[in-house]
């Protein structure tokens, strides 16, 4: 509880982090609160947002505020749908990419010897694996890709930089007298693993777990963008990909073409700034220059 409390005081603390912090909360909530957004969309205009109607590429106006594409469906109820489902390959690839990087760095440095050997040569060996290639050959060739499917594979490919890093910082911490205190308790692996180590790296955890999870939301948005993303899902990439094949700038159609852009580059400002106030606050050197 007080690491907790320690953290919300160091948020409130740094303007960048509490910035960033409130841009990714404001973020997260909009997908969170989609269903809720859409139904007010639908009072709104009077119609289901989502319905294939005759208004087709309308421009942004007091109804629509995003305009509608080439079926007349409403850009912003698109917006949050694909907000959403980027939401959750980010939770789904990002939660079982940081898991996995967590118990291997963990394990392999606190243990050390032949067993951190080991586990740092599959560590190496998956981390040359290029990603992209690999999901876009078996989305080309599979009949059906759910986002379960994608999110798997994204975890599988994209944990061992994050478990290097996590490994780097564990070295450092077991040489701590709190750690050999808790040796001399009789306590276990696993406990001085996750009930000593673990806690004191909850803030780059976290961290480590937003960066994992917008890689995995980048990384369907790219595939999206090729056509090549998770059948039946609208993702901010397919918004996208609608936009550049049926040529809505040149219809005067920006809402559909900016919005997607513009939540990815608000979440990625969002973790530059936490990561910026995180490293002033904690980083010594930077901490003189910042104030």
């Amino acid at each position: 509880m007080r690491r907790v409390l320690g953290g919300f005081r160091a948020i409130g603390r740094s303007p960048k982090l509490s910035l960033g912090c409130a841009i990714l909360l404001v973020i997260v909530l909009a997908g969170a609160l989609n269903g809720w957004l859409r139904s007010l969309i639908q009072k709104h205009t009077g119609t289901d947002p989502m319905a294939v109607s005759p208004n087709h590429w309308v421009h942004p106006n007091g109804t629509h505020l995003l305009g509608t594409d080439q079926y007349g469906r409403d850009v912003a109820a698109m917006t949050l749908d694909g907000l959403a489902t980027s939401l959750k390959i980010g939770i789904i690839a990002g939660g079982l990419a940081t898991v996995i990087a967590v118990v291997i760095a963990f394990v392999a440095a606190y243990r050390g010897g032949i067993l951190d050997a080991i586990l740092s040569a599959v560590t190496d060996f998956f981390l040359v694996i290029p990603t992209l290639p690999l999901l876009i050959g078996y989305s080309a060739f599979a009949k059906h890709v759910s986002l379960l499917q994608v999110g798997v594979i994204l975890a599988v490919f994209s944990w061992p930089g994050a478990a290097r890093t996590i490994r780097t910082q564990v070295l450092s911490l077991r040489a701590r007298s709190y750690v050999d205190l808790a040796k001399v308790t009789k306590l276990n692996s696993f406990e001085v693993i996750f009930a000593e180590l673990a806690p004191n790296m909850l803030g780059f955890l976290a961290l480590g777990l937003a960066y994992a999870a917008v890689g995995a939301m980048f990384a369907l948005i790219g595939l999206e963008v090729i056509g090549l993303g998770p059948s039946g899902v609208i993702d901010l990439g397919f918004i996208l990909n609608l936009a550049t094949s049926s040529g809505a700038l040149t219809l005067g159609a920006w809402g559909i073409f900016v919005a997607p852009i513009a939540i990815a580059s608000l979440v990625f400002f969002a973790l530059t700034l936490i990561n910026v106030g995180l490293e002033e606050r904690y980083n010594p050197r930077l901490r003189k220059v910042a104030g």
